[in-house]
């Protein structure tokens, strides 16, 4: 594959769980629903995605203001969750996702592939994450045994607050000495991130097909029907859409066209969030 050179793209900024690790992002999810299902509150998966990409204290602060999960912790606890429930249960999900992230470093397909493109194109290699440093320790070492190792990787508890604030981008764009931040790239499965990366100046560019929104094993995914897949993929492209992403991908390896879509843009004097 014969791959440009980018002279005003320097750097993509990628998230990890559902963008190049985890298919599906099933790792968090599992945990998430162990935690409340020890404070007696059974909640669904997707109440448990909903707000995917947040640091791990303020999803589980999130989900506790989910008015469905309120409602069934009213019904076991006889009042609404508080903060120091959040606490407590922030507690529980530390431990448990350390242990649960190894089983969960598996890079999805097409994204070492996709990474070895971006170096070729010239490129940095952030990425930002809403797992905490103790998280990344196990994550970082997991994935690097599979064959990924970026140029610089920030954590929610690095920076003054995690997603959607623009910390951990700026963060990242000073451990790869570029500027402007319009010519980064954020990347990412989730609304989250998209916020995360509008907020730092960056392009966006939001993933279908095999993260968070869409939720699946990649077993799964191939086993579904063409019409159910289409149709769920429609709704997830409507969110990210509507989160404000300045492009949509169903996968990291689809990302190195988009990238010299957007250096055309950038040499033409565009910026992000302007209509193509």
């Amino acid at each position: 594959m014969n791959l440009p050179q980018l002279q005003h793209v320097k750097a993509v900024v990628l998230d990890w769980a559902g963008t190049v690790v985890d298919h599906g992002c099933l790792g968090p999810v599992a945990v998430f629903l162990e935690v409340f299902k020890r404070q007696g509150v059974a909640v669904t998966a997707a109440q448990a995605r909903k707000p995917m990409g947040l640091m791990k204290k303020d999803h589980v602060r999130a989900m506790t203001r989910d008015p469905e999960v309120a409602a069934a912790w009213r019904a076991v606890h006889g009042r609404a969750p508080d903060e120091n429930d959040v606490e407590a249960m922030y507690r529980l999900t530390e431990p448990l996702m350390v242990g649960c992230i190894a089983a969960h470093a598996e890079p999805i397909v097409g994204a070492l592939e996709a990474v070895a493109a971006f170096r070729a194109m010239g490129l940095g290699i952030g990425s930002t994450t809403g797992y905490t440093r103790p998280m990344m320790d196990v994550m970082t070492r997991e994935a690097a045994a599979r064959g990924y190792v970026p140029d610089s990787m920030v954590c929610s508890s690095d920076v003054p607050a995690g997603r959607p604030s623009p910390f951990m981008c700026y963060r990242a764009a000073l451990d790869l000495a570029v500027y402007p931040f319009w010519g980064m790239v954020k990347i990412g499965d989730t609304v989250a991130d998209v916020a995360e990366g509008r907020n730092a100046g960056m392009w966006t560019i939001a993933l279908t097909l095999r993260g968070n929104e869409m939720g699946l094993t990649q077993g799964e995914l191939a086993a579904l029907p063409a019409a159910e897949k289409a149709a769920r993929l429609a709704v997830v492209e409507d969110r990210l859409r509507g989160a404000g992403a300045d492009y949509l991908a169903p996968d990291l390896a689809a990302c190195p066209a988009i990238l010299a879509a957007i250096e055309a843009r950038l040499a033409r004097g565009e910026r992000p969030g302007c209509a193509p």
